[in-house]
């Protein structure tokens, strides 16, 4: 059969075939699963925080007796830098260097393009409060993976084929 020309579709000669496929990538297919989302986080942890926390612990504090004498400003004065160097990863290509060994990639919920700056600045001050508040349980218990910060911020996690980012 051949290709209905638009000539005809317009003036009504012919009906437009709709399409009965299903999209070739399902929703859930879209999301990262708990293994991934897990080894980013954990290849972020040793590649953004281990240097932070050798900065902090041994040049600001004077070693781990200066830490643990002072530990809560300890952890501030270590977890204010990391957020905004994941920050300035996020906002620069939507992935940590951990996000993009496993094609992982922060976008909008809604329109599935690049996050607005706001969202990536509000879902990095969220995530430590959520994880320390129970908020990766979630991690098992939805399908799609999302995090409480991640609702908050109206952003997601998608996987992608190219691990560069597309706008």
């Amino acid at each position: 059969m051949s290709k209905p020309r638009f000539r005809d579709l317009k003036k009504g000669k012919i009906s437009p075939e709709i399409s009965t496929e299903k999209p070739s990538r399902k929703a859930r297919e879209m999301f990262p699963d708990k293994r991934s989302r897990s080894k980013a986080f954990i290849t972020d942890s040793f590649m953004l925080l281990m240097p932070v926390m050798y900065a902090v612990i041994y040049l600001v504090m004077g070693g781990r007796e200066g830490f643990s004498a002072n530990m809560l400003l300890g952890w501030i004065d270590i977890l204010v830098p990391l957020i905004f160097i994941q920050i300035a990863f996020i906002a620069k290509s939507g992935q940590t260097p951990g996000m993009r060994a496993y094609n992982i990639r922060v976008v909008d919920n809604n329109t599935l393009t690049t996050a607005s700056f706001g969202q990536i600045v509000v879902r990095q001050i969220l995530a430590p409060i959520s994880r320390l508040l129970f908020g990766w349980v979630f991690l098992f218990l939805r399908q799609d993976h999302r995090q409480p910060h991640e609702w908050l911020s109206r952003t997601a996690l998608i996987t992608t084929d190219d691990p560069r980012p597309s706008s």
